[in-house]
């Protein structure tokens, strides 16, 4: 299955960091629902050069202390933790803090959270708030679409898209396209996809492992 979603497993390479430059093309990922990590659950992401750009690592071991701090960490392909997704305690709506490295600094950088149920009708099921003055992204964003089908877009004021889910044909759910404008950057666009994958999975939440860090 690993060769089928991408050819270089074992590379290391780190992801490079977001630029300001507007021509700045796009970076593309490849999600992989999936820890290559036996006895593992998580994620697996690679650039568009195949090489392994970010994971996630959650432990399925019903005899440890899962979930200690309800943290899912985002980590470089050399296991240093660039974002800590954790949700919000005594919200009254779904809704998750993506904080800066390991989560120990209690640093937040953005908040996603889930759209409520109403009577008026909107293409949206998620909103994206800045929360730090650090991060060059001025404006409040909506996530417009459907995760569980694979097809969502972050937007701006504007309607454009900052990232993107896309189908990747013939792998199935859980191997898709993530595309992360410079503007937001790949690894907060990959904050975001976690903390929705923990509001559209229903029972399959990662919280119900133990998340390595």
């Amino acid at each position: 299955m690993a060769a089928k979603v991408h050819p270089n497993v074992s590379a290391a390479a780190a992801p490079e960091p977001p630029s300001q430059q507007q021509d700045e093309p796009p970076v593309v990922l490849t999600v992989w629902r999936k820890s290559l990590l036996f006895n593992c659950h998580g994620f697996t992401v690679f650039d568009a050069k195949g090489n392994l750009a970010f994971r996630l690592d959650c432990y399925d071991d019903a005899s440890s202390t899962r979930s200690r701090r309800a943290d899912l960490v985002l980590m470089d392909a050399a296991g240093k933790p660039l974002l800590t997704i954790r949700r919000k305690r005594l919200s009254l709506s779904d809704n998750w803090i993506i904080y800066d490295g390991d989560g120990a600094t209690a640093t937040p950088l953005l908040s996603v959270r889930r759209r409520r149920v109403g009577l008026r009708a909107s293409k949206a099921i998620a909103h994206v708030t800045p929360l730090s003055s650090s991060l060059p992204l001025p404006e409040a964003y909506v996530v417009e679409g459907s995760y569980g089908r694979r097809s969502c877009a972050v937007r701006d004021a504007r309607g454009d898209a900052v990232a993107e889910v896309r189908r990747k044909e013939s792998v199935g759910d859980d191997v898709f396209r993530l595309v992360a404008q410079p503007r937001l950057g790949a690894p907060l666009a990959m904050g975001i996809v976690i903390a929705m994958d923990e509001m559209f999975r229903g029972g399959r939440s990662l919280l119900r492992r133990t998340c390595s860090a």
